[in-house]
């Protein structure tokens, strides 16, 4: 009877280091974050102590630490804020529902569907700003990402993991050409372009993060939805019927869901790269492969990832900077070399 027991307890026990360490996990990534973005007002080519950052915050004064806080750090913080979970969720999202591990936010074609956008805001509507480019990705992205599923859904099978895959690459290949060719009729479109193309957090004002934000509400909450059938699915489509899931809507969720995140975040800060590839896998590598605590943890982690890189951009070579969207790739770039090397191929 007291080995039965001592059986019987056992589940419950991993289940409950388990969920501990989940907690502690995230805990610790809500500090981290709290940490990053001190830093990300604190650290720059002037760098400033924490009490005249919050001096600044809370008292401001109009001197030069003010203005630095205010102005020119506190907007780009915002921006970190939104874009980085926003990639990370659209990659956690988009590796679950195209079961590849590889997969990050250009696998539907929406970054270059945002591309796309900006670049006809320029060479077509003239618009010089960008918090004007903004709407033009968002409609882009979005625009994009209605063309994959529906091509993808008429195909014999549906809109599988496979087909979703297929027909975005292809359509990330014709976007993405049809923007260069724009982009070599007209010298001005390219050089306003370049700026915006490289990705980072530099140079965006408040306004931009707050134009973008409620697309970002609207994907956060649609994953957040799609999590639980998100699990099932990952088990296969007939298993997660007979779970009870219906399939159809929990991948119209989460495919709305990324194609939302992905287009407000490329549109406010340009095609930053990597965020989306390796905040998922360090997430489930932290707290499992339930997509409930994945979501939680890689809202928190791409951030933390994403501010990083434009702490380091603004400190290598002070008193210019690399733009965030060259560090996430530099850094990104041996990642992606080693999930290359450890991914599973599958043969038919």
């Amino acid at each position: 009877m007291t080995i039965v027991a001592d059986r019987a307890t056992e589940p419950g026990t991993r289940s409950g280091r388990r969920g501990g360490r989940r907690v502690v996990v995230t805990s610790a990534a809500a500090v981290l974050l709290l940490v990053v973005v001190l830093a990300s007002l604190a650290l720059g080519s002037r760098p400033l102590s924490p009490g005249q950052v919050w001096h600044a915050l809370v008292a401001p004064d109009g001197g030069e630490a003010s203005i630095i806080v205010r102005e020119l750090r506190v907007p780009r913080t915002l921006l970190g804020l939104t874009v980085g979970p926003a990639l990370a969720l659209a990659g956690v999202l988009l590796q679950a529902l195209t079961r590849n591990p590889l997969a990050e936010p250009r696998i539907l074609g929406v970054s270059a569907g945002a591309s796309l956008g900006v670049v006809v805001a320029i060479s077509v509507f003239g618009v010089g700003t960008l918090a004007g480019y903004v709407w033009f990705g968002v409609v882009g992205a979005l625009l994009a990402g209605l063309l994959v599923f529906g091509i993808a859904n008429r195909a014999r099978e549906g809109a599988s993991p496979v087909t979703l895959a297929l027909v975005g690459v292809a359509l990330d290949a014709s976007l993405g050409a049809i923007a260069i060719a724009l982009l070599t009729v007209d010298a001005r479109t390219f050089e306003d372009y370049r700026f915006w193309v490289v990705g980072g957090l530099t140079g965006r004002d408040a306004a931009v993060a707050a134009q973008v934000a409620p697309f970002v509400l609207v994907g956060v909450l649609l994953a957040a939805f799609a999590a639980r059938g998100l699990d099932a699915l990952a088990l296969g489509d007939d298993v997660a019927r007979g779970l009870g899931h219906r399939v159809g809507l929990v991948r119209l969720a989460g495919g709305v869901g990324a194609v939302l995140l992905i287009g407000a975040a490329v549109a406010a800060a340009g095609p930053i790269a990597f965020i989306g590839l390796a905040v998922p896998h360090l997430a489930r590598a932290l707290v499992g492969a339930d997509h409930r605590w994945t979501l939680a943890v890689s809202a928190l982690l791409g951030p933390i990832l994403l501010l990083a890189a434009d702490i380091v951009g603004r400190l290598v070579v002070p008193p210019g900077e690399v733009p965030a969207g060259i560090v996430t790739a530099l850094l990104g770039a041996p990642l992606l070399v080693v999930l290359v090397r450890r991914a599973k191929v599958v043969t038919a």
